[in-house]
């Protein structure tokens, strides 16, 4: 079984299998043997390939310890998760092979499309095409990127905005006005943000090729994303002349903004996989955690979350940075942090140093030494040539104008490396101008020259989160009773697995037919279970002409013309 990271478990809920209604199967079923209908030649051959061996059903929702045993076979594997979560979490678990899976299945009065995550987008839609090698090593990479791209404060009030409007959107109790209000508000969160964040430009990214990607000829082009394979409607309508086909780049995908209460009016076509992972390791080189440097501390800084930033040296800073200063050409000269700190080295809390010890913050010099030194090159004998030995008083003066004076306690290497200076009696100044008293205690000193990397979280989460995020909430509340029509639902389903029918099974049926003419007019997905079994066993056929009349009077509604036209379709082959 695939290990999860441990600050990730949190996130992490069950699928109680039991609070299924027959509904919800019915719908799964649906969608699904649509998709095997209307995708065998619409979807990219590896999408086929994967749903013979993804361990997914089409009569039945599927169990997710077995999707994940299959995963298993190609070194992934399957959680549970409770609808939208985190965006920095979703990708953290596919960069370790893991497919986060929504548990939540669409309400029938959303068959065709929703904008909520849910089973049927994240089991039918992801899990099959993983089973592609380049494909998976091209999700696996976005991943990586995803969890290590920085966001603002703005796009967290984006989140929190989306994730409301799909709640509101999935709940058939939802008025019109209370949609409406669901919009605004996520319009005006998106209106607020000001350029794009690294998060936002990968979550495009993803939008466009994992999420709504086509694969293959631009005339002729193959469905390879998720949201397309997982939607009867859009799978169809993306064929269209209302949709229009784009050459895939990833500055062409980084510009276009996400539908998600919509379908899409634009799709781009990529040429194969393996343009996929060029396009996403050329956006890689742009970000912070490669390129370093003043640039991603002042990423950081207008994250406002905790975040990590590296030296040189191989130490790690993990807190919320909360100020930069900067010599006359605008590179950073000294970081500070605010609140929980920790410092790290090799992925590890360094000893002494987390986030307790470090309650209100750390700051530190970044740069060379005057006469042009990289202090954490220094070897013993360097060090004692600057009279930099454990009990000595020294007055430290970095290129940038930084003064660190005070006696040092302390000095830690790693591979060589000068990683940590700590002082006692210490000023740390800057024209005048005092970084740290000494009547603040301790003063520990990062060393190192310059930023290498930073990125959103912590060097060492297990570390740094350890209990202090609450536990994911389960699925919905199992209902005390199945009502009438699920009760009717279920009868349909064990009489088509028995696939055996007796007299009483015949008359069993009609019933159920006359109850739904009497209580459930308007209900199109039973009529349609019906419909199959009496078109396909000579022992009903009777009830085939009254049922598809009633389908056919039905159809006539808008809301159900092409989902009983579909129906048919399958049918009557």
């Amino acid at each position: 079984m695939k290990m999860i990271p441990t600050h990730l478990k949190p996130f992490v809920t069950e699928q109680h299998y039991d609070r299924y209604t027959p509904i919800d199967h019915a719908v799964w079923r649906y969608v699904m043997r649509q998709n095997h209908h209307v995708l065998h030649d619409k979807a990219h051959s590896a999408f086929v390939d994967g749903l013979l061996q993804s361990g997914i059903e089409t009569e039945k929702i599927p169990r997710v310890s077995a999707m994940n045993e299959c995963l298993s076979k190609i070194g992934w594997g399957a959680v549970i998760v409770n609808g939208l979560i985190p965006g920095s979490v979703f990708y953290e678990l596919l960069a370790n092979g893991i497919l986060p899976i929504a548990t939540e299945i669409r309400k029938l009065t959303n068959i065709e499309y929703t904008p909520a995550p849910d089973i049927i987008h994240e089991a039918a839609g992801h899990a099959p095409i993983l089973f592609d090698p380049e494909y998976r090593s091209y999700v696996q990479e976005i991943g990586s990127i995803g969890a290590k791209a920085f966001s603002m404060k703005e796009r967290r009030e984006v989140f929190e905005a989306l994730r409301q409007l799909t709640i509101v959107m999935e709940d058939p109790k939802s008025t019109a006005e209370e949609k409406a209000v669901a919009q605004k508000l996520l319009e005006e969160k998106q209106n607020a943000i000001i350029g794009l964040s690294e998060a936002e430009k990968v979550s495009r990214l993803f939008w466009a090729t994992v999420e709504y990607g086509l694969i293959g000829d631009m005339n002729n082009p193959k469905i390879y994303g998720a949201g397309l394979l997982s939607s009867v409607g859009e799978s169809k309508h993306c064929f269209t002349d209302a949709v229009e086909k784009l050459p895939y780049s990833v500055e062409a995908c980084i510009e276009s903004p996400k539908p998600v209460t919509e379908m899409q009016s634009q799709l781009f076509v990529c040429k194969s996989f393996e343009e996929l992972m060029e396009g996403a390791q050329s956006l890689t080189n742009t970000m912070a955690f490669r390129v370093g440097g003043t640039e991603s501390l002042e990423k950081a800084l207008r994250s406002r979350n905790v975040a990590t930033f590296e030296f040189n040296s191989g130490i790690s800073v993990t807190g919320i940075v909360h100020a930069l200063v900067k010599d006359k050409n605008g590179e950073a000269i000294y970081v500070n942090t605010t609140g929980e700190t920790a410092l790290t080295v090799n992925s590890q809390q360094l000893k002494g140093h987390g986030k307790d010890y470090h309650a209100k913050g750390f700051g530190t010099p970044i740069g060379m030494l005057q006469g042009n030194i990289a202090l954490e090159a220094c070897c013993d004998q360097d060090l004692k040539n600057l009279g930099m030995v454990e009990g000595n008083f020294v007055d430290i003066l970095f290129v940038s104008g930084i003064s660190v004076s005070g006696r040092i306690i302390s000095i830690i290497k790693n591979n060589q490396n000068v990683i940590l200076i700590s002082f006692e009696d210490c000023t740390v100044t800057l024209d005048g101008n005092e970084l740290f008293k000494k009547e603040w205690g301790t003063y520990d000193m990062a060393v190192g020259s310059r930023i290498v990397s930073a990125y959103p979280g912590a060097a060492d989460p297990a570390s740094y989160f350890s209990a202090t995020i609450q536990q994911a909430e389960s699925m919905k509340e199992p209902p005390s009773t199945l009502t009438e029509l699920e009760i009717l639902y279920q009868k349909v389903a064990t009489i088509r697995e028995k696939n055996t029918f007796p007299d009483e099974c015949i008359q069993e049926l009609c019933d159920i037919n006359n109850e739904l003419n009497r209580s459930y007019p308007n209900d199109w997905l039973l009529r349609l279970e019906l419909l199959e079994l009496a078109a396909s066993k000579l022992e009903l056929k009777q009830l085939e002409l009254p049922i598809k009349e009633e389908l056919n009077e039905l159809s006539k509604a808008a809301a159900f013309t092409n989902l009983i036209k579909n129906g048919f379709s399958i049918i009557y082959v």
